[in-house]
């Protein structure tokens, strides 16, 4: 019997369609009721809630590289729903099976209450008598996604995506469909618009996540995909409307693929898809709302506190006890509250290649690290260590200890990268390994912070206990989370900055659970300042770590600039803070003073870009926070002519407002709120400048 599944929550208006011959179709996913004018019958077809792909299977049409028209996608047929409540919100799940392999799927989809964001997944129950091998499972499928509004999809349609990389992270791009290669010519072709990531930096090239805006309508679509891994999303042409499909790892694009026996069960990436009245601001807005719902409860997220590291411009991984108690005395002073001796603690000299034993070097501390530790907490900071316990160097003594079960292994060798070996989560001696390490650190040494770095990409997987090198870098990947999920289950306090090389890993498997994120190894402080006014988009500001690190050489205008950068986030400090002169690190105590009256608000914070999102050729750069009736904004003018800029709130137009610089107090800038065509004008008379503004509506 056909039925029609309807759902109107947290503002999302969800509507499935199951036909006389229990087809299910998603049918639509958006801020607004569906227009059921706007899909023909025959459209109604390519609304597959599942894509789904076996081996030995057909496949329904030409296709090109695409994943639709799937074996058994198109088969599966509805076996029940259930649309019920927990403590998150509302959970709609449907179910469907395979009448000719026995193979069932469960599609969940789970809303959060306070956002227009959901969570999908999709399990597969094989509950048939042979062994089927998954090539692709969609973990969610939408068509349509240009169906509200009358013009042509190459005319509404704007498709925001971050690119990223090393040192540049965070590099969102905006184009038209057309620019991108989907040209409507069409119903259908063999083109697609794909994001894809093979490897264990989820995000060596791009951050696992998009926007697409319709200007017509007024509405965007965002998504993110929540894994430590391979990943894949495209965006499709079928039935004349284009589809969204946002999985884990494929075979096609990931070199995964799944054999499930008889019994067995698999359970797909989980992704986020939210929709928002608005554009890019307002869609991630709702995401960043949903970010702090699944993220791990912990009060780091809460107190905010600031970090000295003693890495970047500063002790570049080479500490010492002499070198580190002139520095700590600086950062108290200074008024930080954690202090991180960053890499090279354990080892005398070059240390790259011997790293897997992380005991602390008496060469570099005489009188053992406890000293030094001992020092930081008498100082009243927090103390920290670096580690980057996924790896073994090429030389490590541990090695000794390990065979080939501890690694990654491919074509029966050990998969090295960077003169390091890959080690195998799943492998109960590593874990048992993991364990005593961050045991060690946290309860002889007294270490509250770790700073988690991970310098390598182990690349397609591993082929241990694995149907495919894929299958294995994803069991691994899991297995990962999980012991980060016991260590903070056995030490709920400690604090683990996740950092891949500054922001390779940054992504909401590893960002549910650590409250902080390193974003990048920019060692360029302008540079930095792009880096940082993107960074809200891709993580809450309160996780965002933004390095400041004044420099021996510089003048007062570059501690300030180094200082803004980070001001609206978390701050990482660093810098050879002991050897400023007393003006420049009075500036520096400045703005960490401040920081700590404003942090409340961050933590509570929605983002805003008055001037859209940075590009490296821009001569100005700003982000702000709203938090009620509270604005912050950064202003950064790093080059041209141009010595006054106006920044558009649109959304503040007709509104009194009060208008001050708050850092630094002492300035040679103007500020002038317009309250009848909604902008701020700012003037820095000189380059390389940056002033961080207050706005509070009256």
């Amino acid at each position: 019997m056909a039925q029609t599944i309807q759902l109107e929550e947290n503002g999302l208006y969800l509507v499935l369609k199951v036909t006389d011959e229990q087809d299910v179709r998603l049918l639509h996913f958006g801020t607004s009721p569906l227009d059921v004018k706007a899909i023909g019958e025959k459209q109604e077809e390519g609304f597959r809630l599942l894509e789904l792909q076996l081996s030995g299977d057909d496949r329904a049409e030409y296709h090109g590289r695409t994943h639709r028209a799937t074996f058994p996608g198109l088969r599966m047929r509805y076996a029940g729903h259930t649309d019920t409540r927990n403590g998150i919100g509302r959970k709609l799940e449907i179910a469907m099976t395979d009448p000719e392999t026995k193979l069932k799927s469960v599609s969940h989809l789970q809303f959060y209450t306070g956002t227009s964001v959901v969570r999908a997944w999709t399990v597969l129950v094989n509950e048939g008598e042979e062994s089927v091998g998954v090539e692709y499972v969609s973990s969610f499928a939408l068509t349509g996604i240009d169906k509200e509004g009358k013009l042509d999809r190459d005319e509404k349609l704007r498709l925001s995506i971050p690119h990223t990389g090393w040192q540049s992270e965070i590099q969102w791009r905006t184009n038209t469909i057309p620019e991108l290669g989907l040209s409507h010519m069409t119903d259908r072709s063999s083109k697609r618009i794909s994001c894809s990531n093979t490897g264990s930096w989820a995000a060596a090239e791009h951050i696992p996540m998009a926007v697409l805006e319709n200007a017509e309508a007024g509405t965007s679509l965002v998504w993110q995909i929540e894994h430590n891994g391979s990943w894949h999303w495209e965006i499709i042409d079928q039935f004349d409307y284009l589809t969204l499909l946002i999985s884990g790892p494929t075979e096609h694009d990931n070199h995964w693929w799944k054999e499930l026996a008889p019994g067995e069960e698999f359970v797909s990436v989980p992704v986020a898809v939210g929709a928002a009245k608005g554009g890019f601001e307002e869609a991630i807005g709702e995401l960043t709302k949903y970010r702090r719902l699944i993220r791990r409860p912990n009060d780091d997220n809460r107190l905010l506190r600031v970090i000295f590291n003693d890495y970047m411009n500063c002790l570049w991984g080479s500490p010492t006890t002499e070198k580190l108690l002139p520095l700590i005395d600086a950062a108290a002073e200074i008024g930080s509250e954690y202090f991180c001796i960053d890499a090279g603690w354990y080892a005398p000299g070059a240390w790259w290649d011997g790293v897997g034993e992380w005991l602390p070097s008496r060469e570099r501390f005489p009188e053992g690290i406890e000293y030094v530790l001992g020092y930081i907490r008498e100082k009243g900071m927090i103390p920290g260590l670096w580690l980057e316990l996924e790896v073994m160097g090429i030389r490590s003594p541990k090695l000794a200890e390990a065979d080939d079960s501890w690694f990654f292994m491919r074509h029966g060798k050990r998969v090295k990268d960077r003169s390091r070996y890959q080690l195998d989560y799943r492998n109960p001696a590593v874990i048992a390994h993991a364990n005593e390490v961050i045991r060690r650190l946290v309860e002889d040494y007294g270490v509250g912070y770790i700073k988690m770095d991970y310098n390598i990409n182990a690349g397609i997987g591993t082929e241990t206990d694995a149907d495919s090198f894929g299958d294995g870098l994803l069991q691994h990947n899991r297995a990962y989370l999980a012991w980060l999920d016991g260590i903070f289950a056995k030490y709920p306090d400690l604090v683990i900055e996740n950092c891949s090389s500054g922001g390779m890993r940054m992504d909401y498997a590893m960002l549910s659970r650590h409250s902080i994120q390193s974003t990048s190894d920019q060692e360029d402080y302008v540079k930095y300042a792009q880096i940082a006014a993107s960074s809200p988009s891709a993580l809450t500001p309160e996780q965002s770590a933004i390095w400041s690190y004044p420099l021996r050489e510089g003048d007062d205008e570059e501690v300030v600039f180094n200082m803004v950068n980070a001001l609206l986030l978390r701050v990482h400090q660093s810098g050879h803070v002991a050897e400023l002169s007393p003006r420049r690190r009075a500036l520096v105590k400045e703005a960490l003073d401040y920081y700590k009256t404003i942090r409340d608000d961050i933590r509570v914070s929605l983002p805003f870009w008055p001037i859209g999102l940075p590009k490296s050729e821009d001569d100005w750069v700003s982000f702000g926070l709203r938090a009620g009736d509270r604005l912050y904004v950064a202003v950064w003018r790093l080059g041209g002519d141009a010595s006054e800029i106006a920044l558009p709130l649109p959304k503040l137009a007709g509104k009194e407002l009060s208008a001050r610089i708050t850092y630094p107090a002492e300035n040679d800038s103007a500020i002038a709120w317009s309250r009848e065509t909604g902008e701020l004008k700012v003037t820095l008379p000189r380059e390389k400048t940056a002033r961080l503004i207050e706005l509070q509506v009256r």
